[in-house]
């Protein structure tokens, strides 16, 4: 049968990603209380194409794909799966992402009643020179983790209250192959420098002691930023790592936002 996509091209341009997008596929979560779970995920996967190859080989990557998710590897060893892809697909360089809902089930600061908290997270993994003497491959972690923000200003300028909000601050960092970072502790660190951390479920006296604790801790986003930022350094674990924090504000029609990358 015909192979098209292994018929030449002529127009001299080697395109860096091309591959697939938005498979919906389980995925294996190693959870830090040893309780692996499978899970929904979306993956992204791609890898370079040679300037004389008029196009790349779908099907493979969902077969590679598929053969870890069989393995129940997938997840677990994305650097072999991206070596996979890479050398079934003959390039030079691939990556993997899977983008995921994680559970973290948190109890209320007072009453102690619990209930499942949701993080969108990234796994990715990004291989460059396969089997060349520069070859490199980077992992990298995201989260987004919602928490309350109070304004300084706010506070500080009314005779009572202050307006507060609902901010995001999305992390996303690499570390050596042979360390680990848990999602649970991540999230933990993060949450610690804002004005207050959120919860799936309160009680009237959860609810008072959130507000007033957020009232007592008020923090602008680069407040939040810089502390996150601060957090991140003193992790001897991580090479590099970008930081950015959106406050949805309450009291304006936009959101203020920052921004650091570093490493």
């Amino acid at each position: 049968m015909k192979d098209v996509q292994n018929q030449s091209d002529d127009r001299g341009i080697e395109i860096q990603k091309v591959g697939i997008k938005g498979l919906e596929i389980p995925l294996t979560i190693q959870r830090k209380d040893d309780n692996d779970k499978v899970i929904y995920a979306t993956a992204t996967a791609g890898v370079t194409l040679p300037a004389h190859y008029k196009g790349t080989h779908m099907s493979r990557f969902v077969e590679v794909l598929n053969e870890y998710r069989s393995r129940k590897t997938l997840g677990v060893d994305i650097k072999g799966c991206v070596e996979a892809i890479v050398k079934k697909l003959d390039a030079k360089c691939g990556c993997l992402k899977f983008d995921f809902k994680y559970f973290i089930e948190k109890t209320s600061p007072i009453t102690k009643v619990s209930a499942p908290m949701c993080y969108d997270c990234t796994f990715e993994g990004v291989l460059d020179n396969y089997m060349e003497e520069d070859e490199e491959y980077k992992f990298y972690l995201g989260i987004k983790v919602p928490v309350t923000t109070l304004c300084p200003c706010s506070k500080e300028i009314s005779n009572y209250g202050a307006h507060n909000q609902r901010a995001i601050v999305s992390v996303k960092i690499t570390y050596p192959e042979d360390e680990h970072i848990w999602i649970e502790d991540l999230v933990s660190d993060i949450e610690k420098c804002a004005s207050s951390e959120l919860y799936p479920l309160l009680k009237r006296e959860d609810e008072k002691f959130v507000t007033e604790h957020a009232y007592d801790n008020p923090k602008f986003v680069e407040d939040v930023l810089r502390d996150v930022v601060l957090t991140l350094r003193q992790n001897d674990i991580i090479d590099s790592f970008e930081v950015e924090c959106e406050s949805i504000e309450s009291i304006h029609n936009h959101s203020a936002w920052a921004y650091q990358q570093e490493g």
